[in-house]
């Protein structure tokens, strides 16, 4: 039988001098803890730490890195996940519809996390084929009636220091004070707030967004500056239960305010069902330059994820759903769009404003130059579509010169697949083991340095980034 077992000097360099210095280098991080700044895991997962149903929901369902591959080959959506309101899909099933497509994946950033996932977590060396589907499937679920496979216990094995959830501002954020408060629980899982939701009237979730709003603050939103006050006091609610971060996903960087007579009509647009979408892109971009005020007032820091075209495939949006595969890429440009607000916030030392991209022809034109000159701008990590071996590679050659390492987020994982989460900053430190030793070999670095920016990447950078205190 054909095995995946992971070789030790994966993603290493092949060059073999250059190769020994990555080893040291990756050696000195590989057991460090994690720090994950942005993700989607949700907090309940680790407050109620219920047993895992099957290794479909555990590794496949609902993780679109997977199921887009799937997709792109022709195979339904639905053999893999049941649409909304529809019955659920046989779990052994859908594993049998992966495994028997596992060839799409070579060479992919998929395959590597998914075989670090079945080897690390459930010593499973075995190559994934219609033939060993059974028995992948059938090891797995055995493991997973064993307490030492929770979300809890799996949450200490992968040595995980402080997870990042994203949450609604309106979330009542009640897991994540129960995590605080349980003495037996040892990791840190900290909200980000992400009002994006409340930032374009034209929007059909924008009135449900305000309503939900409004009774979690107890202040109307039946004005644009009452939206202002809601945002504002909810922003110190999540504070309060130990979140030093937003996060705003929005189709451009710009950010430009309105008078404020201007946003006043567009919001009561808004109530009434009349914004159109030229005044909701207005409106939407006067929030943006309010939100990083608000963060150059409170000093939370604001990550920007914009430059994806949500939902691009309408009929998949309306039988499965959002995050279904279907967000794709978008040309992105930041230095003008961003001057307004960079101009009266980015020399402060309140503001820190993480900037992330899927265009990385950004990362040298535009994001390392802003980083390099403005204390408030950081350049956040490889992302998404970008989160691969030689993409991350790119990014450190891309903004090394400009920027350096310590005015960069550290890695951000950004995923929803859990047991993903190790595997995925794992590659990312034998990536950057990698490139530090490209530059030890060409004498641009000594290895002392290399060693203590390996170090930092990994256990001072994203603290720092994140304002995320020391335990």
């Amino acid at each position: 039988m054909l095995s995946t077992k992971m070789h030790p000097d994966r993603l290493l360099p092949g060059d073999p001098s250059t190769r020994g210095i990555a080893r040291e280098l990756y050696r000195r991080v590989a057991d460090a803890p994690i720090v994950s700044p942005h993700g989607h895991v949700p907090a309940s997962l680790l407050a109620e730490d219920r047993p895992f149903a099957s290794p479909t929901e555990l590794l496949l369902t609902g993780d679109h890195y997977v199921t887009r591959v799937l997709h792109g080959a022709g195979i339904s959506l639905g053999g893999v996940q049941a649409p909304a309101g529809e019955p659920a899909v046989d779990p052994r099933e859908a594993w049998r519809v992966l495994a028997a497509n596992w060839h799409l994946f070579r060479a992919s950033s998929v395959q590597y996390w998914f075989e670090y996932q079945l080897s690390e977590l459930f010593g499973i060396d075995d190559r994934l084929t219609a033939d060993t589907a059974d028995a992948v499937y059938d090891r797995i679920a055995e493991l997973l009636t064993d307490d030492a496979y929770r979300p809890r216990a799996l949450f200490e094995r992968f040595g995980v220091d402080v997870l990042a959830t994203t949450d609604d501002p309106a979330a009542d954020l009640a897991d994540h004070l129960a995590l605080a408060a349980d003495p037996t629980f040892t990791g840190r899982v900290l909200p980000t707030f992400r009002a994006d939701r409340a930032m374009d009237p034209s929007a059909p979730g924008w009135l449900p967004a305000l309503e939900r709003l409004a009774a979690a603050s107890e202040i109307s939103c039946g004005t644009y500056a009452g939206l202002l006050e809601a945002l504002r006091a909810r922003r110190a609610w999540f504070r309060a239960a130990g979140g030093t971060a937003t996060d705003t996903g929005v189709p451009d960087a710009w950010a430009v305010p309105l008078p404020a007579g201007e946003a006043e009509r567009i919001h009561a647009a808004g109530l009434r069902g009349e914004a159109t979408a030229e005044e909701g892109t207005a409106y939407r971009r006067d929030i943006l330059y309010r939100l990083i005020e608000m963060s150059s007032e409170d000093g939370m820091v604001m990550q920007l994820h914009p430059g994806i075209h949500r939902n691009h495939h309408v009929p998949t949006l309306r039988r499965f759903g959002a995050d279904t595969g279907h967000d794709l890429p978008v040309p992105m440009t930041y230095t003008e769009p961003l001057r307004r607000a960079l101009n009266d916030f980015g020399t402060g030392t309140q503001l820190r404003l993480v900037l992330f991209t899927v265009d990385e022809t950004s990362f040298s034109r535009e994001l390392a130059p802003m980083a390099g000159f403005y204390p408030s701008v950081y350049v956040g990590a490889p992302w998404w579509f970008l989160d691969t071996p030689d993409a991350m590679e790119r990014y450190r050659r891309a903004i090394t010169d400009s920027a350096g390492f310590a005015k960069t987020s550290g890695f951000i994982d950004d995923t929803r697949a859990f047991c993903s989460i190790p595997a995925r900053h794992d590659m990312a430190r034998r990536v950057d083991a990698g490139y530090l030793a490209s530059l030890v070999v060409t004498h641009r670095l000594t290895e002392e340095d290399a060693a203590e920016i390996a170090d930092d990447l990994v256990r001072r950078v994203p603290y720092e980034t994140f304002r995320i205190p020391r335990e």
